[in-house]
């Protein structure tokens, strides 16, 4: 353990459930920004097992085996959330079949159950438990995953000791309804501006108006047929859309000026380049600013211990759409999947809730590929 962690304070308590740990897990202060009471309590609750080697890097807190095994696989999730609205503590409660409120079962409602308490609680728990397992494994718990990506905790630690990150194959446990979703798909946000000539809308003839010529942008959004792209075996959905629009001066004023903003998600097969590229190519003639663009991860299914991995956990894999931190492991040469409890459509819902079949089935599926036993019966 480095000697710049401080002293650990609270501790989880890991023999728990999976389900009780991650209500333990939500109760706790997290929101993004202020992780360090649950940062010290992982700490404090790991620092026993002799099989883990600890290490901290500010509120991101890293344990890993060393046994000596061919394959090493990284286990990551983020321990923080968005802001609380009135959703903590946690509660359990039921739905009944035909509930207006969600699929019939057992939940545990509030902050961070979807995402993604109930995943870093079955790793934790794993990480303690599983003194012997067939892989040498990195376990990592991060900070400000919520936040602007020059804050998160993933990818600081990749600066600061990118060694950690070596593996044959990596699981982040974003909620997927304990189901495989490989990859992820790109992202890039651009801004496609008009200019114009200010003038007093009584003569507008004078002037020439930024607004109106936002149409042909608008056009080819609207008539923009998005691909579906096959990679290593998993049909990735892209999506090109307008999430923003600006521009006008006053109520009587011909505006010399607007934008729209672009959200454009592409598929793994084509580079974070290729992307800008593409857009640059759509909105030839207007001024584009490309404010932010990230790499997608392609999934890496073909690997030997991911197709044990699909084995163990049963189901068919699918693409992610969304962007996730699996593309810091694929930008390392690390091929990543997400994996965890939780529909991601609950996810920062003020409703937020999670399934507590599905915390469990997790648990089991990553403990039967983690022990090497037989994958679930179909």
């Amino acid at each position: 353990m480095t000697d710049s962690a401080p002293a650990p304070r609270a501790t989880l308590d890991l023999g728990a459930s999976s389900i009780e740990l991650t209500k333990q897990l939500c109760d706790m202060r997290s929101v993004s920004g202020d992780e360090n009471a649950i940062a010290d309590a992982i700490v404090a609750s790991l620092v026993g097992c002799d099989h883990l080697e600890l290490h901290r890097d500010g509120d991101t807190v890293v344990a890993r085996t060393r046994l000596g095994r061919s394959s090493r696989v990284v286990i990551a999730g983020h321990i923080d959330t968005v802001p609380i609205n009135e959703n903590v503590p946690t509660r359990y409660e039921t739905l009944e079949e035909g509930s207006p409120a969600g699929a019939a079962g057992d939940y545990l409602w509030g902050r961070g159950t979807v995402d993604m308490k109930g995943g870093v609680a079955v790793q934790l728990k794993l990480a303690a438990e599983l003194t012997e397992p067939v892989v040498d494994i990195t376990w990592m718990w991060y900070d400000n995953e919520e936040v602007s990506s020059e804050l998160n905790g993933l990818g600081r630690l990749a600066r600061h000791a990118p060694e950690l990150f070596a593996g044959d194959f990596a699981i982040l446990g974003e909620p997927t309804n304990s189901l495989i979703e490989g990859g992820c798909n790109g992202t890039l946000r651009a801004e496609i501006r008009t200019h114009g000539l200010r003038a007093h809308s009584a003569r507008s003839w004078v002037g020439d108006n930024a607004i109106h010529s936002l149409a042909p942008i608008l056009a080819t959004l609207a008539a923009y047929e998005p691909r579906q792209v096959e990679v290593e075996g998993l049909v990735y959905r892209e999506g090109l859309n307008a999430v923003g629009i600006g521009g006008g001066v006053a109520g009587n004023v011909i505006p010399d000026a607007a934008v729209v903003e672009v959200n454009y998600r592409f598929a793994p097969s084509r580079s974070g380049d290729e992307a800008q590229a593409h857009i640059r190519e759509l909105f030839a003639g207007f001024s584009v600013t490309i404010v932010d663009v990230a790499e997608g991860a392609r999934p890496g299914l073909d690997a030997p211990v991911a197709q044990e991995f699909i084995e163990a956990v049963g189901g068919e894999p699918r693409p992610k759409y969304g962007w996730t931190d699996v593309a810091r492991f694929s930008a390392l040469g690390v091929p990543a999947v997400n994996y965890g409890p939780g529909d991601p459509l609950k996810a920062h819902a003020d409703d937020e809730r999670v399934l507590l079949s599905q915390i469990t089935d997790c648990e089991d599926g990553l403990r039967r590929w983690l022990t090497g036993t037989v994958g679930p019966t179909e």
